[in-house]
């Protein structure tokens, strides 16, 4: 009882802090940047982001997913595990640099661009160094520890940036000075986390181990594809929207599509916090009878759908007032490609679900299949719309593969574990969907955006527990019975 109470203690204050400080760096932060640079400039650094960010991946290939769970069973181990998992980081940052520089020259990228690249790199590195160090603070169940490093880089990036976007003295905003202040905080945080982890193990150098080395890496490659893949379709579009786009508009469209993206980051973020639990349940449902993975998996999805069809539905139809508050120009564009995009909060709360389902049993295979396929669908309707709809074609696009991705999960988990769709449940979810559409229409005459939330959100409550889409008994009984195994 102690160790549960500690560990909910942890969790509950991690995510605390992040929902706390993550969507006002997201919507105040990111959005006051954007809005000083301007939506071309702005375009021109998340398009290079992007490219760093998919090969994010090369510098962890899952050590921190192995680290976590072989810490918290031999904590003993730490010193050992800290210098030979420090020194493979490090190795892994030579390959990320080799490949993600690659990509820059085959992109064609010029001084400008690889200039920022490198910051921009080595801020990938930091950022997965600090969850790395994270992971050993979880794993002995230092969970304050962990809470602090969790938002220390965010809180000083806010500081930094906060200072240079509202201080009435502060100079002209370069986009370069919102990566310079990523590095700052980064950097900061690592050292910081770093510190801490020495004081309470006796790590005192690096070590290299070949043997060690090639087991780390041959178990972690599965899972290091599925989440390259994965990211390669969810943050490509802005790549080739520069790419792709008009003569002189590409730095423009990505801007465009940068500024409807960042909502759904923000929806996305809750998705995934919704998600937390599910793998160690999913972990053990999966021997248990089919009828209770069938149960619990039909109230999960319930919960997802409720969240994510009230918010795409809700927010959908307040795009252009939604836009005109966070952004200064070019809001209409950017309402248009969000009234699209922001639907993509549906299947990728479908992914989180059956995703972590398939995970949970080891289907990486089907996974990294699932994740190709949609990549190539995402680049062929890339290929066709950009040219003809700049962002609009790429939030298509990017729709269309997320919606793809969703639906072959849910197929691949119904095959595999029999599970039965359940008509009547369907039937709830739609009569759902239509109820909270009627609610968004008939006060949309007032133009009182806050006004229409705030219905949308009480009525979208009040109908999923009158439609039982969200069962109070049945979540306590599963709670319940996951407490006694």
């Amino acid at each position: 009882m102690p160790m549960q109470k500690k560990l909910l203690s942890g969790l509950f204050w991690v995510l605390l802090l992040n929902l706390l400080i993550k969507p006002f760096w997201f919507l105040g932060i990111e959005v006051g940047v954007q809005n000083a640079v301007g939506a071309e400039e702005y375009g021109f650094y998340f398009a290079i982001f992007n490219l760093a960010y998919i090969f994010n991946i090369l510098l962890d290939l899952g050590i921190t997913n192995f680290n976590t769970r072989n810490i918290a069973q031999n904590p003993q181990l730490i010193d050992k595990h800290l210098s030979h998992l420090l020194t493979i980081k490090l190795l892994l940052l030579a390959f990320y640099v080799v490949v993600t520089f690659s990509t820059g020259l085959l992109l064609g990228y010029g001084s400008r661009q690889f200039y920022l690249l490198v910051f921009l790199t080595f801020n990938q590195f930091l950022n997965s160094l600090i969850l790395y160090l994270r992971s050993n603070f979880e794993g002995l169940l230092l969970f304050k520890w962990d809470s602090v490093i969790s938002i220390l880089d965010r809180v000083i990036m806010i500081a930094i940036c906060g200072a240079l976007l509202w201080l009435p003295s502060h100079p002209t905003f370069k986009i370069e000075c919102f990566v310079y202040a990523q590095t700052a905080a980064y950097l900061l945080t690592a050292l910081t986390a770093l510190a801490a982890l020495i004081s309470k193990t006796g790590f005192s150098r690096l070590h290299f181990s070949r043997p060690f080395t090639l087991a780390i890496l041959k178990q972690s490659l599965p899972f290091a594809l599925l989440v390259l893949l994965m990211a390669s379709y969810n943050r490509l579009d802005p790549i080739l929207l520069q790419k792709l786009s008009p003569i002189g508009v590409g730095n423009y469209n990505a801007g465009i599509y940068a500024s409807a993206f960042r909502l759904l980051d923000v929806l996305t973020m809750f998705a995934y916090l919704v998600s937390v639990p599910l793998l160690p349940i999913y972990a053990k449902l999966i021997k248990s009878p089919t009828a209770e993975l069938t149960s619990t998996t039909r109230i999960v999805t319930s919960l997802m759908l409720v969240f994510a069809v009230t918010a795409a539905i809700a927010l959908s139809s307040m795009d252009s007032q939604l836009m005109n508050l966070l952004y200064t120009e070019h809001t209409e564009e950017s309402a248009a490609v969000f009234r699209i995009l922001v639907y993509g909060i549906i299947p990728i709360s479908m992914t989180y679900v059956f995703g972590t389902l398939l995970t949970a049993a080891g289907r990486l295979r089907q996974l990294n299949i699932f994740a190709l396929c949609t990549l190539v669908i995402n680049i062929a309707v890339n290929l066709l719309c950009i040219p003809r709809w700049g962002a609009v074609g790429s939030a298509w696009a990017s729709l269309i593969a997320q919606c793809f991705m969703a639906i072959v999960q849910i197929w691949a988990a119904m095959k595999i574990f029999h599970l039965r769709p359940s008509w009547s449940h369907i039937l709830k979810i739609a009569l759902f969907a239509l109820i909270i559409g009627a609610c968004n229409v008939v006060p949309a005459q007032t133009g009182l955006w806050w006004l229409r939330l705030t219905v949308v959100g009480i009525v979208a409550l009040v109908m999923a527990v009158l439609l039982k889409l969200i069962d109070i008994n049945e979540l306590k009984t599963i709670i319940n019975n996951q407490e006694q195994q």
